[in-house]
Formats: C-alpha cells, sequence, structure tokens
C-alpha cells in the first residue's frame, strides 16, 4: 500500500491512542486525501493552487475579530453586554480584554483553531507542499525555487504568530507519518532560543533561496502577485522575531523558570544576554537595506485632485500610510480575505453627513480615553511633561477658535482636544472633530441624538471617540450604499521596521543612530526631533540623553505610531509593561448626553485586570494536554 506522509494534528494524538485498541486499526486506513495529494502535484497549476493553500491558513489580521492584536487590549472598547441582535461573529477578541481567557475553551485559539484555521494544520500544508513540490515535471526551475521559499517562509511564520501567542512550542519541521505511533505524536515543546533559531534558519532559507533563486526582491506582476512574500519581507518578520526574542519578556525573565518539560528541559532561558539585542539590531539593519533596494519608503501624501494645506497633508501622510492600497511603505499587506478590511472600517467609522444618518456606518471600534492621552502635544513631548501645556485642567471645557486645527470653529470640548500633536488628529475622531475625505471634510457631532453619536441601543462609540486612522479616505456612504475601498491589512510597513531598529540600537547603546530612526517618523508626523522637542518643551529635558530616558521615548512613540495597528497589545506584553497598563481603567465620555457639560464628564467603563505573569501567554487547552502529557501547560494556567 502507497503512503504518504501527513501531520496529524496535536489534539488527535487522543484518537490515536484509543484506535490502538479497536478491532479495526485506523493506522492501516488509506487516508481520503491520498488521491487529493496526487491530483495536486499533477501538473504546474495545480501545484500553485496548493500553494495558495499554504497562503489560505494566514489569519484574517484584517478583520477586527480575528486580529489577535486589535481588541484584546485597552486600545479600542465596545459597550459590554451585548444587545440583542448584535453582528459580531466573534466575541473572543473582547473577552481577553475582559480577562475571560481560560483553558476549558481558549479565545482566539489558533492552537486547535479559530476563524476555521489552524496554524498547526498551515505548517502541515506547507510540509506537504514542500515534500511533494519536485514531484512536479513542469515548473520551471527557477519558479519551483521561490514557491519553495514562499512555503518555507509561511511555515516559518505559522510556528512565529503560535510562539507568540503560547511561548515555547513545538517545532514541526515534518509530517509525522500516518503509521507514526501514538507515542511519536505526543511531541513536546521545545525550549523558547531553540524556537527562535528554527524560525530564524527557515526564513533565511526562504530569503536566500535554493541556488541563486529565492524570494523576488519586489512584486513585478503586480496585477497579479501583490500580497505574496518577497525578501523584504522574510527580513523584517525575522527582525521582528528578534526584537521579541531579546525583550524583557524572553530575555532575562525569571517569571518562567521553572515550566519545565516533564523530561525536566527548561523552556525558557532565565539569564540576559546583550547578543541578542545586537542580533537583533544586525537583523533589523538587514532588513530596512532590502526594504530600500525594493524602493520601499516613508509614504508621503500628494493630493491626486486639488491642493491641501500643510495640517491635511501631514494628516493624510499618517493616514494613508495604512489605508492607501499597495503605497510606497507597505512591506506586507495581506489580501487573504479583501473584504476584511470593508468590515473594518465600517466598523470604525462613524456616520460623517448629517444628511446621511442612516447610512449603515458602525462606529463601534472606540479608542479608550487613555490612547486620547497617549498621544503628544503639539510639541512632540507627552501631555504630562509639557511645560506649556495646561495638563492639569485637560478636563475643562474650552471654546475652538479658528487657529484651534483639526477642532471645529466655535464648539467647545475638552482642554485634552486642543494643541495636540498632528497624529492625534490623524487617528482619532470626537465630538466637535474634522473628518477629512476625498469627497469633503466633514464634521463629528457625536453627542447624542446627533449624527455621529448614540441613537440607539446599538451601533454606536462607547467612549465617544472614533478610529479615523483605519477608514480609506475614498469612502462614500449615501443612505442607499457604501463604497469603501478595501486595502490590504498592513502586516509590517517600513515605520514599524524603523522603530523597532530604533530600539534594537539604543539598547546596544549606539543612541546617534536610534535617535536618527525615530527622527525620521516624526518628520513624517510633523514634529521636531527628539533633541529639540525635549529640550524647549520638557520638564526633564535631558531625558533622551541616557539610555533609560530614551527607551522611554522609543516605547511611547511607537505606541503612537503604531496605535490601532495590533501593535500595542504585543509590545506592552514583549516590554514586560501588560501588568502596568493592563490592570487600569477603561474610561470614556457620557455619550448619553446632549450638552457640551454633561458629555464632556469622564466615565468609568470597566475595571481591566492583567494577571501577571499568567496572561503573557495564552493558555494551551486542557484537552490537548490531556491527550498529550508531553505537552506542560503555561504558568498560571
Amino acid at each position: 500500500m502507497k503512503r504518504y506522509t501527513i501531520r496529524l494534528t496535536l489534539s488527535a494524538a487522543l484518537l490515536l491512542f484509543m484506535m490502538n485498541s479497536c478491532k479495526k486499526n485506523f493506522l492501516d486506513v488509506v487516508p481520503d486525501n491520498v488521491s487529493t495529494i496526487d491530483h495536486a502535484f499533477s501538473n504546474r497549476n495545480e501545484a500553485e493552487k496548493f500553494l495558495f493553500t499554504c497562503y489560505d491558513g494566514l489569519p484574517r489580521e484584517g478583520h477586527p475579530e480575528m486580529n489577535a492584536g486589535l481588541n484584546t487590549g485597552d486600545e479600542l472598547w465596545i459597550y459590554w453586554p451585548m444587545p440583542t441582535g448584535e453582528d459580531y461573529s466573534s466575541l473572543s477578541p473582547y473577552n481577553i480584554a475582559r480577562g475571560l481567557q481560560n483553558k476549558d475553551e481558549p479565545e482566539l485559539n489558533y492552537w486547535d483553531g479559530y476563524d476555521g484555521k489552524s496554524m498547526w494544520n498551515g505548517i502541515r500544508n506547507c510540509n506537504i507542499f514542500l515534500e511533494n513540490i519536485d514531484r512536479v515535471k513542469d515548473v520551471e526551475p527557477y519558479m519551483r525555487d521561490r514557491w519553495i521559499a514562499e512555503a518555507k517562509f509561511l511555515k516559518a511564520y505559522f510556528h512565529w504568530y503560535l510562539f507568540r501567542m503560547y511561548g515555547p512550542i513545538p517545532i514541526v519541521d515534518k509530517n509525522l507519518p500516518i503509521y507514526a505511533s501514538a507515542e511519536e505524536v505526543k511531541v513536546s515543546r521545545q525550549s523558547a532560543d531553540s524556537v527562535v533559531n528554527y524560525i530564524v534558519n527557515l526564513l533565511d532559507e526562504a530569503a536566500a533561496g535554493e541556488g541563486s533563486v529565492g524570494l523576488p526582491d519586489k512584486i513585478i506582476n503586480q496585477s497579479t502577485e501583490l500580497g505574496r512574500i518577497t525578501k523584504p519581507i522574510a527580513l523584517a518578520i525575522k527582525a521582528r522575531l528578534l526584537v521579541t526574542a531579546a525583550s524583557p519578556l524572553f530575555n532575562g525573565n525569571p517569571d518562567f523558570a521553572n515550566i519545565k518539560n516533564p523530561d525536566g528541559r527548561a523552556l525558557f532561558n532565565a539569564t540576559y544576554d546583550q547578543k541578542k539585542w545586537e542580533r537583533a539590531a544586525e537583523a533589523c539593519k538587514l532588513a530596512i537595506t532590502a526594504a530600500k533596494n525594493a524602493d520601499i519608503d516613508l509614504y508621503r501624501f500628494i493630493s491626486p485632485t486639488k491642493p491641501v494645506d500643510d495640517f491635511t497633508k501631514t494628516e493624510m501622510s499618517i493616514r494613508n500610510a495604512v489605508c492607501e492600497k499597495w503605497n510606497s511603505e507597505l512591506i506586507w499587506g495581506t489580501t487573504t480575505k479583501p473584504n476584511d478590511t470593508w468590515t473594518l472600517q465600517l466598523y470604525a467609522s462613524p456616520q460623517l453627513d448629517p444628511n446621511v444618518p442612516n447610512s449603515g456606518l458602525k462606529g463601534q471600534l472606540a479608542p479608550t480615553m487613555k490612547m486620547a492621552e497617549l498621544f503628544y502635544t503639539e510639541n512632540g513631548v507627552p501631555i504630562s511633561e509639557d511645560k506649556t501645556w495646561d495638563y492639569a485642567n485637560r478636563f475643562q471645557l474650552r471654546t475652538a477658535t479658528a487657529a484651534d486645527l483639526g477642532i471645529q470653529d466655535g464648539y467647545q470640548s475638552v482642554g485634552l482636544h486642543f494643541n495636540r500633536e498632528p497624529r492625534f488628529y490623524a487617528d482619532m475622531a470626537f465630538d466637535g472633530s474634522k473628518w477629512y475625505m476625498e469627497n469633503g471634510n466633514f464634521n463629528i457631532q457625536a453627542k447624542s441624538g446627533q449624527h455621529s453619536g448614540k441613537k440607539q441601543s446599538r451601533i454606536y462609540s462607547v467612549t465617544g471617540y472614533y478610529t479615523k486612522k483605519l477608514v480609506n479616505w475614498k469612502m462614500v456612504a449615501s443612505a442607499t450604499n457604501i463604497t469603501v475601498e478595501r486595502y490590504p491589512w498592513p502586516v509590517v510597513r517600513l515605520g514599524d521596521l524603523y522603530l523597532l531598529y530604533a530600539e534594537a540600537l539604543n539598547e546596544t547603546d549606539n543612541k546617534t543612530l536610534a535617535l536618527e530612526y525615530v527622527n525620521m517618523i516624526r518628520d513624517r508626523a510633523g514634529l521636531k526631533s527628539v533633541e529639540s522637542s525635549w529640550t524647549n518643551f520638557s520638564k526633564n529635558p535631558n531625558k533622551y540623553t541616557d539610555k533609560d530616558g530614551l527607551r522611554e521615548i522609543i516605547q511611547q512613540e511607537r505606541l503612537i505610531e503604531m496605535a490601532f495597528e495590533g501593535s500595542r497589545f504585543w509590545d506592552l506584553r514583549r516590554w514586560k509593561r501588560a501588568g502596568e497598563f493592563l490592570n487600569q481603567p477603561i474610561y470614556g465620555w457620557d455619550v448619553i448626553q446632549t450638552s457640551y457639560s454633561d458629555y464632556n464628564r469622564r466615565v468609568l467603563l470597566f475595571n481591566q485586570s492583567f494577571n501577571s505573569p499568567r496572561d503573557y501567554f495564552w493558555p494551551i487547552k486542557d484537552y490537548s494536554i490531556l491527550v498529550n502529557p508531553n505537552l506542560v501547560q503555561n504558568g498560571g494556567w
């Protein structure tokens, strides 16, 4: 009997164990997909289809409820409990944000399967492809090598996705044969350092390729291949992985020193290693060089229709670095499900036009008040540090004038919304703010009963803020139709990579170059350099001159620049600062009120809690551990 190797998922171990006692041996049955595998590698076209199956295993990161970093933390909030008739497809991320993660049925469980996707199944498909591609006779050698590189990258990425969620994981380099024993299926988790090195090696192999052919530097055939893996993508993910591995969660963390496999092997190395930061810095440098060679650069907005003022130009440079399709800054955008960012934009945008009050825009992705307080003042320093900004009276009402950029002339709003940096007005909208779109400039009026505000028991912003950054400026809403320009979700963009590099440079005592990369991000955001801003406006003017102070600046710069892109959730964890941020209360405005004074009252929405160190990693489902005792549970679960 001819057999082909297929991966048996970890959760199937109990089934295999039980089948050993059955009269009919399950392991002797030819798997149903044998003929499918024969067909899948019968010719070039079918093999390419199977490669696309590997791509299809990628999580839908552009969907607000499938991205593990978007609604699971403290930057976005929704009303709770859900009214009858709400249209959410999954409550998993919101349950995590409210401390309801559990080990019986883990939320966002990409280990066993979530949204129809298991990362192990993705790895299985990549292994099938790599094990069978040599059977295809009519594929050109250069294309074969490129496909192998793509499959290796995807295999590495699925491992990375699990590693970031669960910490040390099993490594599945080869599919287990169908005749594998029950004991062989009971794999063990590998140490964090081993997993990192394995993923790095796969990414290096993908970038370099076999012989002279690997991943392309850039996509040439843009009509059919945008979204496929390139060399800059592989090197950028490698950089992100190594910065994570060098960060406090994994580098010198004693919290998980007692987590060991049944054979006594420790899964976490509690000893700090400075060389991990050096390795990360070099990886970031190589990734940036590859991006530059592929003509990837920080995005700058140029209006295709009519001239715009400097304030609007800066705002659109910030927004369109995320939302403009295939823009110059994008390193990797996923297009697995092109309707994902369509849904995302409907959830992010309030009703913009008072003449179209019921267009179907939802405005439910509500930034929290702590996000409003995160952004700098117009002077480029934190609001609590700016010696010229009235921090003590930030919740007092003021009336805007024509000189107050980003706020409607004559409108009343709190001091928190005045004299802020451009990214604040580009990323967030609030009662009294302005919203620039290709078809006009809209005024947001969000008090109860107003066109942007709460008008019913559902479909509204619970905080009074809206996520402007995630809405493409070409969206048009009418009473009968919404036209939305979908964009690929930016898994990695150059600004992200610059800040990872700055972080690694500071940790390796290269403050001068670190500041250079931070200042490039600030310049695009319409801000002066760190040196100028802190020297002239901060109560702590020398903060940037030492390693600890610059680390704090770089971290806040990253939290601002990457806000609402699914990054904050992971950054707070790798920095070991989640316990600091996620044990703070969630506040919003009193959105059921109609007057300026009543609406602009701070309201407690939720007392968020984070159980440290337990909540730094996902729990492995108890059932998986029951069927495979070689899997040890994460600490605290």
